[in-house]
């Protein structure tokens, strides 16, 4: 009965839930959404679509005047809850997603909008406290998230690193960076359980970037500046993590093995689709190793141990960071080449599309009007059709995968949702 309490906020949960990975329902999550929204906010957010919408289709879904709408959307967008883009001089307008959206846009910020340490004492009970949510962001595939390894960590490698796995390549090619504060390490602040590793470090770029810089949510940076704070964060031993997807880069996240709730993730359940490792792992020479055991006590996920009085053995669990080679004292450790590459989505259509099918969510994108009956019948028969096992297996095989991504990508319906193309495939 609790749950009929909060009424929009929980309308609001069932709308988010449509996303790759998703939520979970929880009283908890309602709390955090009470902290971010009014009650009206919350029933306007239940009714938008996936697709990029403008004021003037909200107001018509919302049944208000298109100046109501645009203020609403407006107050929305400063708050994180709302993005906007430019579509060819129109403004375009879709929900954020909790993760990769305005869970972290929320403590990002520091105009004290939010009160932070309620927000990160309800984080910390959603996140880390009951579980669920975490587990689910690990229910998908591919990855939502991916390691972008140390770069000078590869400088023996250069010939064969994709310029997808390079930071400084997303950085020089970037229109637009901001930094803002880091999620986890904030929220694990006010719990009292932060390191003492950089905090403004989290960096988004292009549009993105400038959707946070224009409504004061982030703080516009030059490259140069950027490049500072990813080389302060290599030399603090942190792990570099962006968007699953080659083409341009949305957001680096620099972090640490103890605050970070992806990380923390991965290893206390094991959710190998929580974030995606880079083609390299790490790797050990016997002739120089001293066994002294600096990579085991630095891996940020655990996945080296070190047997008495043997040489260090790495695990599958290796993210292939690199963090373990950058303080390696006599250079026994460095990152090789896996014997195949990780498989990388081009871009944030093939992502979405597959974690769609992966997930049977499809049907929330080609049905999304939160509005309509005939749209409700059509996402639950479609997606009901996606859970079964020989579907799934069927679609995502490698030949119908290709025809399936073609099918979506030359989609009018989905022209929006195409980012910039991926990097060239050579250094």
């Amino acid at each position: 009965m609790g749950h009929l309490t909060y009424g929009n906020y929980r309308r609001m949960q069932r709308r988010l839930s449509q996303y790759v990975p998703g939520n979970v329902d929880s009283s908890t999550l309602y709390e955090i959404l009470k902290v971010l929204v009014t009650d009206e906010e919350a029933r306007l957010c239940s009714l938008m679509p996936i697709r990029l919408a403008s004021a003037a289709e909200l107001a018509r879904i919302w049944k208000i005047p298109e100046p109501e709408a645009a203020a609403a959307l407006d107050e929305l967008a400063h708050k994180g809850i709302v993005y906007v883009f430019d579509d060819n001089g129109t403004k375009k307008h879709a929900l954020a997603p909790p993760v990769l959206g305005f869970f972290e846009f929320s403590l990002m910020r520091t105009d004290g909008r939010f009160d932070p340490e309620t927000l990160s004492k309800l984080y910390h009970q959603y996140n880390n406290v009951e579980e669920g949510f975490i587990r689910q962001q690990g229910a998908s595939w591919p990855a939502f998230t991916r390691v972008l390894p140390h770069e000078d960590m590869l400088d023996d490698m250069t010939s064969e690193v994709m310029c997808w796995e390079r930071v400084s390549e997303g950085i020089e090619n970037a229109s637009c960076i901001t930094t803002g504060q880091c999620f986890c390490r904030h929220k694990m602040e006010h719990m009292g359980l932060a390191c003492d590793a950089p905090m403004d470090v989290c960096l988004t770029f292009n549009d993105t970037a400038r959707y946070l810089s224009s409504h004061g949510i982030a703080r516009e940076i030059s490259k140069d500046e950027a490049r500072r704070i990813i080389r302060e964060c290599m030399d603090a031993g942190l792990v570099q993590i962006g968007e699953n997807k080659k083409s341009s880069l949305v957001i680096i996240c620099n972090c640490c093995g103890c605050c970070c709730d992806l990380l923390l993730g991965y290893k206390k359940f094991g959710l190998d689709h929580i974030v995606s490792p880079s083609s390299y792992a790490a790797t050990m020479d016997p002739r120089s190793c001293t066994k002294c055991g600096t990579c085991a006590k630095r891996c940020p996920v655990d996945a080296i141990t070190l047997p008495p009085g043997q040489v260090p053995v790495v695990s599958e669990r290796c993210l292939g960071c690199g963090v373990c080679a950058r303080f390696c004292p006599t250079g026994s450790c460095q990152l090789t080449g896996r014997p195949e590459k990780v498989y990388v989505p081009e871009d944030f259509l093939e992502k979405w599309a597959l974690g769609g099918v992966y997930q049977a969510k499809l049907g929330n994108f080609f049905f999304d009007d939160q509005t309509s009956r005939l749209h409700q019948v059509l996402r639950s028969v479609t997606n009901a059709t996606l859970r079964l096992p020989f579907v799934r297996s069927f679609l995502l095989s490698k030949p119908v995968r290709t025809t399936l991504l073609s099918a979506v990508r030359n989609s009018s319906r989905f022209r929006e949702f195409k980012d910039s193309p991926p990097l060239r495939s050579e250094a």
